[in-house]
């Protein structure tokens, strides 16, 4: 039976192309839908589309764009079921994972145009009195923006949502892993009144093709979410011209376990967000440093944990190879492999979830972001200083502390070069900004500090007592 074509959206219409790309459900290794490959004729149109719909929906006043965005997030929900259900197909997430996945989506777009009826748009103060100052926000223009593979409907959220609260317009590249939940999103915004030319998608591997769009001058912005090498390239061949830039790179995520935290409560939640979505998460914990004092109690109420993990499959079998590589490496090294360690034989890329004792911090699976089902644990003492341990990295995206004393709180939340930091319990929101320092990436998603990205900043002085 042959699969069913997912066509790109340009300027409002649904375009094919003489090539296509297979979608495999990692879950079982079938293909479950094909989308076009783009050329450079296609990704020419997408830019002058959004170059139009910037001009139309930046005219629109903020309330017609609330009333149409507010309309689309509804008609999103109408065809929730539709949509989870192609999204656990390309992606392979169990249900309650794709739920999540599709209600950031809608969280998403009503966050951003309540949020713009509150930007700040002060007026200045002027010492002599005759000028009257303020300041006026306007939307910035086209945006580019690449999604994950990992959170599709997420991050069409994280995207979609400031660029249509703002009046700018946008060119969104899904993955070409996990591109039809996307594009079924993106078919419903011309039902809900949005103007041809302000959201278009394109698909397809053909980085001759990424490269055309991220070197016209037509983008004021790109956006992306991905590897720190993926971001450095992006950056580097967008810089043809002067451009905004908000992404969000790689991590390396530490945690901090206190000899006086709560130690099942940390081991529990540690193991809930370690393999979430089969580990392959932005902010998961990457390196677990416990205190000798409480090594083995954490060990075991780690282990008791992962009995009740259900787990998606990897989303392509060389990245479950290298994460298996990763654990092999590991073990000759000298660390233990305390539960799991291989692969799921059947179809599908499915793994073990694993925790590895007896790390230590110069083993690739403590540097390397691993992106995969594998919880490092590492052994701290009193002559250890565990905020360097946290720090020795060149990543900055997400850390974690588990401790009942306020003040070593207080202070590792100080200390640890991080995006964020939780303490006693890992949280995300759309309320809460999300970003990167070092070279996890620049800029945020989520929050007004997100919205305001999208955004000009602009002065006005008028002359009014000559």
């Amino acid at each position: 039976m042959e699969a069913k074509v997912y066509p790109m959206m340009i300027n409002g219409q649904l375009i094919t192309a003489n090539q296509s790309i297979d979608i495999i459900n990692p879950a079982t290794a079938q293909v479950v839908g094909q989308v076009p490959e783009s050329d450079l004729a296609t990704t020419e149109s997408a830019l002058k589309a959004a170059e139009r719909g910037f001009t139309i929906w930046s005219a629109k006043t903020p309330a017609e764009r609330k009333q149409i965005v507010l309309h689309y997030a509804d008609l999103l929900d109408q065809n929730s079921k539709r949509l989870t259900d192609l999204l656990i197909e390309e992606t392979g997430k169990p249900q309650d994972n794709a739920k999540y996945d599709f209600g950031m989506l809608t969280t998403c777009l009503r966050f951003f145009v309540e949020e713009y009826e509150r930007l700040d748009q002060p007026i200045l103060h002027d010492p002599s009195g005759r000028f009257l100052h303020y300041i006026q926000r306007q939307p910035l223009g086209v945006v580019v923006g690449f999604l994950a593979w990992n959170f599709p409907l997420l991050n069409l959220g994280y995207k979609l949502g400031p660029v249509l609260a703002s009046g700018c317009s946008a060119i969104i590249k899904p993955s070409r892993l996990t591109p039809l939940a996307s594009l079924e999103a993106v078919y419903l915004l011309k039902e809900a009144g949005v103007p041809d030319g302000v959201v278009n998608v394109i698909t397809g591997s053909d980085h001759k093709v990424t490269k055309a769009l991220l070197e016209s001058s037509i983008p004021s912005m790109v956006t992306m979410i991905g590897s720190t090498r993926g971001g450095l390239e992006v950056i580097n061949s967008a810089c043809t011209s002067i451009k905004h830039f908000s992404v969000e790179l790689g991590g390396n995520a530490p945690v901090v376990v206190y000899p006086d935290a709560n130690i099942q409560d940390a081991a529990y939640k540690i193991i809930d967000l370690k393999f979430a979505n089969c580990g392959q998460v932005c902010v998961s914990p990457n390196r677990c440093y416990v205190h000798e004092s409480i090594y083995d109690k954490f060990i075991e109420y780690a282990k008791k944990r992962i009995a009740d993990v259900q787990m998606g499959p990897m989303i392509t079998n060389e990245a479950r190879q290298f994460v298996l590589s990763l654990i092999k490496s590991a073990k000759a090294d000298g660390a233990e492999i305390v539960c799991g360690g291989h692969a799921i034989e059947g179809k599908g890329y499915f793994m073990e979830p694993t925790i590895l004792g007896n790390v230590c911090k110069t083993m690739d699976v403590a540097r390397k972001e691993i992106f995969g089902p594998v919880l490092p644990v590492i052994r701290y003492t009193d002559n250890d200083d565990e905020i360097a341990l946290a720090n020795e990295t060149e990543y900055g995206l997400a850390a974690y502390v588990f401790t009942t004393n306020l003040s070593r709180a207080l202070k590792a939340a100080r200390d640890i070069k991080s995006g964020s930091v939780c303490v006693n319990e890992p949280h995300y929101s759309v309320q809460l900004p999300h970003g990167g320092l070092k070279q996890s990436g620049i800029g945020k998603d989520c929050s007004h500090y997100s919205l305001e990205e999208y955004l000009t900043l602009k002065r006005i002085s008028i002359l009014i007592d000559k």
